[in-house]
């Protein structure tokens, strides 16, 4: 958020280094799902978008923490596929009704204010989609349950309803139907984000594993003495190393402005299926005790699964990159 509004008006790269922190330190969900969604997507949407009475009433309470932001695009019914939502929003007398749900929330049971995609044209498919900043204690929303998550429990996700909700023209974000492309344009930027938080949890797993195999013992000597540890963390460290040469070049492209969406999906693709292999082979090295709760490990592995599924699948990120390749 620019200081125009009350922020530190610092670029994507303090963002990276908030991600970076929550995510080395094994509580990722904090910055992937609560933080960054609020400051990194959220905020970041309303300064490019938003016009100026619309920046001037939401960004300073954003940057004083007053606001929680949230942005609700999936739907039960519409997961990556956002061109066929079906949350409608019909002109109405002076604004419009808004009618449908929205699932999988980041900041849902808490959030003061929404971006809501929703199809202001049905018959237009990626063309009929519009995006409205909605006040949460707006007549007609409604607030679902927490939705209990394999991972990622600090972080809450909610099922959101809207019944004949009424907002005003002024709470359209962007032009009208010029939501889908806007969301388009914006993904990148949360996509480096989640894969800088891969990154870090990945190097993070790494060093706290390193520790564990330096202190436990089997068989009268450390597990780290075995060749076939070693090994394993030797491959580890090599990946991870690599990776994050690619990462921070997709960084300051972003800084740059010049990262393109092909670029950001590689990034994302690569740190969080690395990020998997990781967990998983440092919860091995932990043994039995890798598979208990109390230990950040398995906490890690849980809350790395979500990883290759919210901000565009797995597959949606090969789709995105071939069709650069072949186009």
């Amino acid at each position: 958020i620019s200081e125009d509004y009350g922020g530190c008006g610092v670029g994507f790269e303090f963002s990276a280094l908030i991600a970076d922190i929550f995510y080395r330190r094994g509580v990722g969900a904090v910055a992937g799902g609560g933080i960054g969604v609020h400051s990194g997507i959220v905020a970041h949407y309303i300064l490019n978008m938003g016009r100026e009475a619309q920046k001037a009433s939401y960004l300073p309470k954003m940057a004083t923490g007053e606001y929680v932001g949230a942005i609700g695009m999936t739907e039960p019914g519409a997961g990556s596929d956002l061109k066929n939502i079906k949350t409608s929003a019909k002109k109405n007398d002076g604004g419009y009704l808004i009618n449908g749900s929205k699932i999988f929330i980041s900041n849902g049971q808490h959030c003061d204010i929404i971006i809501l995609a929703c199809k202001t044209d049905p018959a237009a498919g990626a063309r009929g989609v519009s995006l409205f900043l909605v006040e949460t204690d707006t007549k007609g929303f409604v607030r679902g349950s927490k939705l209990e998550k394999l991972g990622m429990h600090c972080q809450d996700t909610s099922e959101l309803f809207f019944e004949d909700m009424f907002v005003p023209d002024e709470a359209l974000l962007g032009p009208l139907n010029g939501g889908f492309i806007a969301m388009m344009q914006e993904l990148p930027r949360e996509r480096m984000l989640l894969a800088v938080g891969a990154q870090a949890a990945c190097e993070g797993m790494l060093d706290i594993t390193l520790e564990y195999v330096k202190e436990r013992n089997a068989f009268g000597k450390r597990i780290a003495d075995f060749q076939n540890t070693r090994f394993k963390l030797a491959e580890l460290a090599t990946k991870i190393r690599v990776q994050k040469a690619f990462v921070d070049q997709g960084i300051l492209l972003l800084a740059e402005g010049k990262l393109d969406a092909a670029t950001a999906s590689m990034a994302k693709l690569h740190t969080t299926e690395l990020q998997g292999v990781v967990a998983d082979e440092c919860l091995q090295l932990f043994g039995g005790y890798g598979y208990m709760t109390e230990y950040r490990i398995a906490r890690e592995y849980a809350d790395a699964r979500a990883q290759r599924i919210y901000g565009g699948t797995s597959e949606i990120m090969k789709e995105i990159i071939s069709r650069e390749l072949i186009k």
